[in-house]
């Protein structure tokens, strides 16, 4: 067994810890969390760690290191950590969106320093290490990065390492994964953001007590909306080119099923309407969801 040093101990941070802790993946996991807030609350729970004032303190005592930070704070946190990298080191991060953070990565990061890039998909609209669960990674892909920066024999180990965690794994472009990504995951959380903006504006302009009629629709956008703002902010601000095309594309459609509307085009929105089901029972059958009404809720 090895060492593990997790910097930034959030939803996910915690859930690795908790998985690595139940799998007994290593002798000791340190922790790296800058939010007092949040180390009170790993204190709390007792969460199977022993907590560092500063990162660089238990690189020499670790082989595996994971960001689960804000991508944002990456160049900071590397810049502290860097004379204390040697080429053995294993490095990873858990970030949605790779062709910019591998910018900032590959330019900060000292000569002979391996970074090979996860992405882990698995979350959820809470946050903090109270909100983390072992099994959050059961039966979800791993996205490995094949970066400038990646090393064969460390992508192996992430690789191991990633299905221990429960996860499927599969390697991929930063390039493919940003735009693959910008259509299943980042327009999606934008429209939510945007619908519930939507419903707020609609509310106050009218001045009908709107929320409290809220449908599903509007309830499970909401869950979505609810998600940590820092971390999307980065996401959209990071793979901001491919997010913009996603967008061209929803409200070219969107402008297409405005015309079937107000045409009353019977064909053409049933049609739609119909293609569109397909999908549900894509993702169902690729056991990317449950099939059980209202999501499985009771």
């Amino acid at each position: 067994m090895t060492n593990i040093l997790i910097i930034g101990c959030g939803l996910l941070g915690s859930s690795l810890l908790r998985r690595i802790h139940k799998k007994r993946l290593a002798s000791k996991i340190f922790v790296y969390e800058k939010s007092k807030k949040n180390i009170l609350k790993i204190k709390k729970l007792k969460l199977p760690a022993t907590i560092i004032k500063k990162p660089e303190d238990a690189v020499a005592k670790s082989k595996l290191i994971i960001f689960c930070t804000p991508m944002n704070e990456y160049k900071k946190i590397i810049l502290k950590m860097n004379q204390n990298f040697h080429s053995k080191h294993i490095i990873t991060d858990i970030g949605s969106s790779k062709c910019k953070s591998l910018e900032v990565i590959n330019k900060n990061l000292k000569k002979g320093i391996f970074w090979s890039s996860s992405h882990p998909i698995a979350g959820s609209e809470v946050s903090g290490p109270e909100n983390g669960k072992q099994n959050i990674f059961e039966d979800k892909w791993c996205i490995l990065i094949k970066g400038k920066r990646s090393n064969r024999t460390h992508l192996k180990f992430l690789k191991s390492f990633w299905r221990k965690m429960g996860s499927k794994t599969v390697e991929m472009s930063p390039d493919k994964h940003d735009k693959i990504f910008s259509i299943t995951s980042h327009l999606p959380h934008l429209i939510a953001y945007n619908l519930v903006q939507s419903a707020q504006d609609f509310e106050k302009k009218q001045k009908y007590d709107l929320l409290k009629y809220s449908a599903g629709g509007l309830r499970d956008f909401s869950r979505i909306a609810a998600s940590n703002e820092i971390m999307w902010r980065d996401i959209f601000f990071d793979n901001k080119t491919n997010v913009s095309k996603a967008i061209n594309l929803f409200i070219k459609n969107l402008k297409s099923f405005k015309k079937d509307i107000l045409s009353k085009n019977n064909s053409s929105i049933l049609k739609k309407l119909t293609q569109t089901k397909k999908v549900r029972s894509k993702i169902i059958k690729l056991k990317q969801d449950i099939n059980k009404p209202n999501f499985g809720r009771d």
